[in-house]
């Protein structure tokens, strides 16, 4: 059997590598995403039997396709960008989940066989901690806007599934690497720096410490979720490697410099602005998975392995 599913923000950084996998594996998709300034187009470019796409914001939709599940990857997610104002992130990340939601409701559900709405969500809803880790049932303390609007939308999630009984599953992922990333995030902008013989900016010294889990694993976790997990339930995924954002930024001078992590560029300091710190700057992010490694699911992906074949490739895509 075929299957079909939407899929918002494909154009976007996991949502483009996601969609990719779906296509691969031989599910239809239809597409939704505003193709703002951080978007690819990786997918749009290519011609897809198996896929369709709608330009428009999930906040302005009215109708949504019969399908099997709605993959909810649109998010404003740029933490400094919320920290200067975040009404966009109220609502795309907040509204426009409720319209989705919504649509099930209203439209589907009367329709056809309602849909599971699967919600890509963050592990920043818990806030940071110094030692430890959070699981899922740890509570939700964001530190910022941006995570705030994010476990709104989760909280939001569940009180439908209470009240309107729609299924669904929220998956919390660490922080991701991996390729399509737009460079407002720490591997592509640094890259982007070195590239223009800029500076890095590295707040707060570069002490938060921080998971890295590459996309294409969380990718395959995702897939794993949705065809072995419970529904209406919470699952993290994470590959549970964890530095500090110092360690992340030396790896990458290294790479860009030398081609390799192990040998170090002499001062790597003169490459580094340290001079400014981030409002409400979360320490140390670290969720643990064994819900989801119960179901088989692990990491493939090796950071410092990954990281000289990323930097070589920002390199040689320059985005503006």
């Amino acid at each position: 059997m075929i299957k079909t599913a939407v899929v918002t923000g494909f154009s976007g950084f996991i949502g483009t590598t996601f969609t990719m996998q779906l296509l691969k594996r031989g599910w239809k998709v239809y597409g939704i995403d505003k193709f703002t300034h951080v978007s690819n187009n990786k997918l749009t470019k290519q011609k897809h039997e198996n896929f369709n796409f709608e330009n428009t914001d999930i906040r302005q939709i009215k109708w949504l396709p019969e399908c099997d599940v709605i993959f909810n990857f649109a998010a404003e997610s740029d933490v400094d960008i919320g920290n200067q104002s975040c009404d966009i992130f109220v609502k795309s990340n907040i509204d426009g989940v409720r319209n989705l939601l919504d649509i099930i409701n209203s439209r589907i559900i009367l329709r056809s066989d309602k849909p599971i709405f699967f919600q890509i969500s963050t592990d920043e809803v818990y806030g940071d901690l110094q030692e430890g880790v959070f699981d899922e049932s740890s509570e939700l303390k964001p530190s910022n806007p941006y995570s705030a609007t994010k476990a709104a939308a989760d909280l939001l999630i569940q009180a439908y599934a209470r009240t309107y009984g729609i299924d669904y599953i929220i998956a919390r992922p660490s922080n991701n690497y991996g390729y399509f990333q737009y460079p407002e995030k720490l591997i592509p902008l640094a890259v982007k720096r070195l590239s223009r013989g800029k500076k890095i900016k590295l707040h707060n010294a570069g002490k938060p410490i921080r998971t890295w889990t590459h996309s294409e694993d969380t990718t395959n976790a995702i897939i794993t979720l949705y065809e072995k997990a419970e529904r209406n339930r919470v699952y993290n995924i994470s590959s549970e490697y964890e530095q500090t954002n110092l360690d992340t930024v030396t790896k990458i001078i290294n790479s860009y410099f030398v081609g390799r992590i192990n040998r170090n560029v002499p001062n790597i300091e003169e490459f580094l602005d340290l001079s400014f710190d981030r409002p409400g700057q979360d320490i140390r992010y670290a969720i643990s998975c064994e819900p989801l490694r119960s179901l088989q699911w692990r990491p493939e992906k090796v950071f410092d392995e990954e990281i000289v074949k990323l930097v070589e490739n920002y390199k040689r895509e320059f985005v503006w």
